[in-house]
């Protein structure tokens, strides 16, 4: 196949051309995403590398939408691109799970088993007694990696499932008692 008469036929021009937009769009823009949300989690030194392949996707899908004006597929490419691209970009994010989560669990039941079970699987807990509008209840605080909240909230269910509990983002985190990951035997 003979490429610049491709380029020319119609098949690019109304499938493949608004095609490559769209997944142009998706990659610059799911890029962005994580850029931001990077950012937001102090990640500085990352965060300029993608921003770099961002924009240079986001001049080479600009750059043919401006070529090819009387195009309208190449707009819906272009605006089907950006939607898809923050889902992808999220998605890729959570799947990521950088960072840090504080949990806050505020229940009436003893909670002693409950901060003895996450110790004994590595996780750091402070706890106090505290007085709630409606009596007294024990206060836990424990701070996890993002990829560990899920087991540390089944771990609260599966002790008190009426226990009320927040779930905050931890910008940073100096020191702290994490589970030690297990290595891989070869």
């Amino acid at each position: 196949m003979n490429i610049p008469v491709f380029i020319d036929s119609p098949a690019f021009q109304w499938i493949a051309l608004p095609l490559l937009i769209f997944l142009a769009r998706v990659g610059d823009v799911s890029i962005s995403t994580v850029r931001i949300i990077l950012l937001s989690k102090g990640k500085k030194f990352l965060a300029p590398v993608l921003g770099f392949f961002e924009i240079l996707i986001w001049l080479l899908a600009i750059r043919q939408i401006f070529l090819n004006l009387t195009n309208p597929l190449c707009y819906v490419a272009y605006a089907g691109g950006f939607a898809v691209g923050t889902y992808v970009g999220i998605l890729i994010e959570e799947r990521l799970a950088i960072g840090f989560e504080l949990i806050r669990v505020i229940t009436k039941k003893d909670a002693r088993a409950l901060i003895g079970h996450l110790q004994a699987q590595g996780y750091g807990v402070t706890s106090m007694r505290a007085q709630g509008s409606t009596g007294d209840v024990h206060v836990i605080f424990t701070t996890v990696k993002r990829s560990d909240a899920d087991k540390v909230l089944s771990i609260i269910q599966r002790f008190n499932p009426k226990a009320f509990y927040t779930i905050e983002s931890a910008r940073s985190v100096q020191e702290g008692i994490f589970p030690k990951r297990r290595s891989i035997k070869q």
